[in-house]
């Protein structure tokens, strides 16, 4: 009797481990909405006249086919206090294009966007921002006592109020990192800010000597620091100590039908680059 249960017990193991069962899971997809990357940004040393906005479509998550470039639209971006208009032509690839901006900082800027027979709308100032010093490798300060990182230093202005964006990538690597800082608690005094590969990151290794980082330090608005804060926080994916993803909306407007918001934000930077090589130590 025990054999034959034995047997029975067997023949069914067998057979429910050869049965595979596809499934397909229907994935909702959410209304398409422009997306709209308007991120003026004026390096320092440069005249800054030459800036482009892209505009695009959603696509669902999986649609790797869709053309989702947006071309027929009306952009104009207009100086709010002399007025001053410029307009960003179509290059008929989603990228609009102006040749004659002209950056004042700590001015209002307006966003125009016309489009499929909407309006959009959105404001932003041009924000200034600090030199960088000073920049050094070192081993000290990082997460990992034995991984190269690299210093980024600069003083905050005494006034109240500065935000930072910073934007790593090594040469060679596909993506950068993007970190942000606000001066609540450093306010007037020279930052010393550290960079490294995070270790929990398996698909890049640490820095190593010969590696080059190109570094980028960007002035924000407080709206886009607390805009761009939850996208860096979702893009560590969801943990139980991370943010939950959500759709963040960002600062431009649908004059015309307000359900229909679009995605992405409308801002104007002043930014300082540079890079740094690694060295044996």
């Amino acid at each position: 009797m025990k054999s034959r249960i034995k047997t029975i017990f067997a023949i069914l193991t067998v057979s429910l481990a050869s049965c595979t069962d596809v499934v397909d899971v229907e994935v909702q997809n959410g209304p398409e909405r422009l997306v709209v990357e308007a991120s003026l940004d004026w390096e320092k040393g440069t005249a800054g006249n030459v800036q482009t906005i892209r505009l695009r479509k959603s696509t669902p998550f999986f649609d790797t086919k869709t053309t989702a470039d947006v071309t027929g639209a009306s952009v104009v971006v207009t100086n709010d206090t002399s007025g001053e208009t410029f307009a960003f032509m179509d290059q008929n690839n989603g990228i609009y294009r102006t040749t004659n901006f002209r950056p004042v900082l700590g001015q209002s800027y307006s966003l125009r966007i016309e489009y499929d027979g909407e309006v959009y709308t959105a404001r932003e100032t041009m924000t200034p921002v600090t030199d960088i010093t000073n920049v050094f490798q070192d081993r000290a300060e990082g997460f990992d006592d034995e991984a190269l990182e690299v210093h980024v230093v600069f003083t905050d202005p005494p006034e109240e109020g500065d935000n930072y964006l910073f934007r790593f990538q090594r040469e060679g690597d596909l993506l950068p990192d993007l970190e942000v800082a606000e001066d609540e608690f450093i306010n007037g005094n020279e930052i010393d800010w550290w960079y490294e590969i995070d270790d929990d990151n398996e698909n890049l290794e640490p820095f190593e000597p010969g590696d080059v980082v190109n570094i980028e330090m960007y002035g924000i608005s407080r709206p886009y620091y607390d805009y761009i804060k939850i996208l860096i926080d979702q893009l560590g994916g969801v943990g139980i100590f991370e943010a939950t993803p959500v759709a963040v909306k960002g600062n431009c407007i649908n004059e015309t039908n307000p359900d229909n918001y679009a995605y992405g934000y409308f801002r104007l930077t002043e930014v300082v680059k540079t890079s740094y090589t690694f060295l044996e130590d």
